[in-house]
């Protein structure tokens, strides 16, 4: 089903380690509006859709949160790349250092791990379209604040990158949730 090019889709630098920013970064990989969360969102939903426009979608924009969260990770990777226990410990994750070196995991920022729970699926086409607008409008203010959190150029692109299709994301929802109620009026019309 998916052909995958060994590189990422948008270049990843650091100016500068900065395992603080890792810290926070991490949400967008495990948490409740991150990338795993939304990718396995739309991929679950995608069975109980009546249309094939609405499965391309939520297939495509499911990839692509894949991608993103490969992207979340090598951001946070070239962060904490050789920070030593003591620098992990002062920015807070002296926990993370003791479980995981400098591994990574499903958890949000304050260290709460990945939970299934985040993934809303109700089977009803319009509610979960709703509810995939709303994850990406969380998921784009979530990099709002993130780019907030530095002063690093490269990381800003990236995360302004993230940002961008999120939004492009939302909007491709709210066609598929116009083309959809559309569909059930043509319906109730016969």
């Amino acid at each position: 089903m998916w052909i995958y090019e060994k590189k990422l889709e948008y270049p990843v630098r650091v100016s500068k380690p900065n395992v603080k920013l890792a810290k926070f970064l991490v949400t967008q990989y495990g948490g409740p509006d991150g990338e795993l969360s939304a990718a396995l969102q739309y991929f679950n939903q995608r069975y109980s859709v009546s249309t094939d426009k609405a499965k391309g979608i939520l297939t495509d924009i499911g990839t692509e949160e894949l991608a993103h969260l490969e992207i979340v990770a090598t951001l946070i990777h070239k962060l904490i790349k050789n920070a030593s226990p003591q620098e992990m410990e002062a920015a807070g994750l002296g926990g993370w250092y003791a479980q995981l070196d400098h591994g990574l995991f499903y958890f949000d920022a304050n260290g709460v791990p990945w939970s299934a729970q985040y993934i809303s699926t109700l089977g009803d086409e319009i509610a979960d379209l709703q509810s995939d607008l709303a994850l990406e409008r969380r998921a784009q203010a979530t990099y709002e604040h993130l780019i907030g959190l530095t002063d690093d150029p490269d990381v800003i692109d990236v995360l302004k990158f993230l940002r961008e299709r999120e939004i492009v994301h939302f909007q491709r929802f709210g066609e598929v949730l116009q083309f959809m109620q559309e569909q059930m009026q043509n319906k109730e019309q016969y």
